[in-house]
């Protein structure tokens, strides 16, 4: 006697998929922060030309981390982390001691790829993106060895 073909299905995963293949559920979530994130460094970078500043370089990468914005004024360097978060508080606690260093480990390869800059004062700044406000600036949050002021 014939018997009927199965009918159980194989169901293939659905939703987004990570590089690797894997089924990535928060890949979606992801992208909308890295749009939000873009959005806020945009909206910093704009506030900073509006106050006098000159943009050198944005999501500058390197093997020691990535610095958001670097931005010139006279005789000064400033590296900006920005971030935004639903209030202040959240955005400024967001600025951990590991990102600080980070941060300057980075500015200093930064710098040493860009010999002219060792002459400048070097600053490190955090601007604030929170929704529905204009960005606020926190000048002078931190050293190059990544403590705060």
């Amino acid at each position: 006697a014939c018997r009927a073909a199965s009918s159980t299905a194989v169901r293939l995963p659905s939703g987004p998929m990570a590089p690797d293949g894997r089924r990535d559920g928060n890949a979606e979530t992801r992208a909308a922060a890295e749009r939000r994130g873009r959005r806020a460094e945009a909206w910093a970078a704009w506030l900073l030309r509006a106050k006098g500043y000159r943009i050198l370089s944005r999501r500058y990468r390197t093997p020691a981390g990535e610095i958001d914005l670097i931005a010139r004024r006279g005789r000064q360097i400033v590296f900006v982390e920005v971030k935004q978060r639903p209030d202040a508080a959240t955005a400024i606690a967001a600025v951990t001691p590991q990102g600080r260093r980070r941060i300057a480990r980075a500015a200093a390869v930064w710098v040493s790829h860009h010999p002219a800059a060792a002459a400048f004062d070097r600053r490190f700044d955090v601007i604030v993106a929170l929704p529905r406000r204009l960005p606020r600036h926190l000048v002078a949050v931190f050293d190059d060895a990544g403590e705060m002021w």
